[in-house]
């Protein structure tokens, strides 16, 4: 009478146990033999989430001063003032605008050839003496500069600091540094690249977020002290750099006019 049922539960337990060893089969085919118990973050990136904070922050700017060309946009807060980028950068110079205390102007540089185009309204005088003569002077001045590329001379004082937003490297290396002590952030996505985000002293000294695929390139960089947020794209891609024709420019020769 026993023989049967011992038997029935001999067969009971080897079709369940088959049915587990099915099941554990499907299972870690479909994981991918995922013996971790999770999958693991840095699976298909270009592995510097691996790396220390000081060494992703290394990996990004040699990445950044290896690239023949960058977009930079935003924001940059200096001495309570701020600054609206949209530059494209590369060794042979830089064009885009700029925006600055609600007046915007092109800058376009073609090695130590830089030039700047803004609206009549910024060439304007705000003289503090108000006879009518000086002030209908300015504007029909400025009226012949609006729109035209104005060549800025190499040793007028306004030449350093208008250059120095067309300067791809000089740009980067200011602004990408962190400062404090570095650590690792969160893993995520940047635009519609996987990242992840490096931060100096928390975040007070700046955080940048660096991509983990293809080359590590510094995708956005928030400022410390809330100094602006600033994008970086279009990495290596190139575009061209084209010298005013003459009846598009003005050169006033070793000073520009006051403004």
């Amino acid at each position: 009478m026993t023989v049967l049922p011992l038997a029935s539960r001999a067969r009971r337990a080897a079709f369940v146990s088959a049915v587990c060893a099915g099941l554990v089969a499907a299972a870690t085919s479909l994981t991918g033999c995922s013996s971790g118990g999770g999958e693991d973050p840095d699976a298909g990136t270009n592995g510097v989430g691996k790396l220390s904070a000081s060494k992703i922050q290394g990996k990004a700017d040699k990445a950044a001063g290896a690239a023949s060309a960058v977009r930079l946009s935003g924001t940059v807060v200096s001495k309570n003032h701020t600054y609206t980028l949209d530059m494209r950068l590369k060794e042979e110079g830089g064009t885009g605008s700029v925006t600055s205390r609600g007046q915007t102007f092109q800058l376009l540089r073609i090695g130590e050839e830089l030039y700047l185009k803004a609206g009549s309204e910024f060439w304007t005088h705000k003289s503090g003496k108000n006879d009518g003569t000086s002030g209908q002077a300015d504007e029909t001045a400025a009226a012949k500069l609006d729109g035209k590329y104005v060549k800025v001379p190499e040793g007028d004082p306004a030449y350093q600091q208008l250059s120095g937003f067309t300067d791809k490297d000089k740009l980067l290396d200011g602004m990408l540094t962190l400062h404090g002590r570095l650590a690792k952030g969160a893993r995520g996505t940047t635009g519609t690249q996987r990242s992840i985000k490096i931060t100096g002293d928390e975040g007070a000294g700046g955080t940048l977020s660096v991509s983990l695929e293809g080359k590590p390139y510094p995708l956005r960089l928030e400022r410390g002290g809330h100094a602006g947020t600033l994008k970086l794209t279009d990495w290596n891609r190139d575009f061209p750099l084209q010298e005013p024709s003459k009846d598009e420019m003005v050169d006033y020769g070793k000073q520009l006019p006051t403004s």
